[in-house]
């Protein structure tokens, strides 16, 4: 358990560096002073098998701190959908730094990605970032599953069934003041390396989010926008998860 500065237990897991096989490649640069952060997308987790096997991918490039968001699995507290979850962005950082890691990237999916965007932009303490399926904007509506989210989000009805289905605990009420968007936030990254990574076949956010990111950001950043990727952590291959273990690698070598 790590807890956030605001007093919310935060459950999370670490897994030290892989080292490579005998006879295997070597990691683009030596992983044992890097340390990544993994946050997941909206009523993820770090147990599930989607992002475990993120976490194996990643601990071939350093060690990892994957962790549940506030109000979701065994961690405390309510989810702010974005908020107040820069805190736990911060605590699992701090933590990193505790156990060793000289160097920081945090991996962030969906609204994970968007919380790695504001904590790196506002709060700083980083040394790379990934922002994977994230929105570029707070209230968008434009697809199916988005409706479906704010559902969950806005009704009482949508809070009890994320509760009961997904063991989200979401807290009722709106932003106040509203939040910063990411795209807005990423421009206040630099001179700390951002990698934006998108699907062509999102269901949630289409692909006009990331240029929107990519374009509010300043050097050095970096955009992908990949074939046949759909959504965050379930779509994501270990191919693509590889060549993001590469890139932080390559910047900070």
């Amino acid at each position: 358990m790590l807890r956030t500065e605001d007093g919310v237990r935060i459950d999370a897991s670490h897994t030290p560096a892989r080292l490579p096989a005998a006879g295997a490649d070597p990691a683009p640069s030596g992983p044992l002073d890097v340390g990544i952060v993994v946050a997941h997308g909206f009523t993820g987790s770090w147990r599930e098998r989607a992002a475990r096997r993120i976490v194996h991918v990643l601990s071939r490039y350093g060690g990892v701190v994957a962790f549940d968001f506030r109000g979701h699995g065994r961690s405390g507290g309510l989810t702010t959908v974005g908020d107040a979850e820069i805190l736990d962005v911060d605590a699992a950082v701090r933590h990193a730094r505790v156990v060793g890691y000289s160097r920081i990237a945090v991996v962030g999916f969906s609204m994970g990605a968007a919380v790695a965007v504001r904590h790196a932009g506002l709060m700083r303490g980083v040394d790379a970032v990934v922002a994977v399926s994230g929105p570029a904007r707070w209230y968008y509506r434009g697809t199916r599953p988005m409706r479906q989210v704010h559902w969950a989000i806005e009704r009482r009805a949508g809070r009890l069934a994320a509760r009961l289905v997904k063991r989200t605990r979401i807290a009722p009420g709106a932003w106040d003041p509203i939040l910063m968007p990411p795209h807005e936030a990423a421009g206040l990254i630099t001179p700390v390396p951002l990698l934006i990574v998108h699907g062509e076949a999102d269901a949630f956010f289409p692909v006009e989010h990331a240029h929107q990111l990519h374009d509010g950001a300043r050097e050095p950043k970096e955009l992908w926008i990949e074939p046949g990727y759909g959504h965050a952590e379930t779509a994501a291959t270990p191919e693509l998860i590889g060549r993001i273990g590469k890139w932080i690698s390559s910047n900070f070598s």
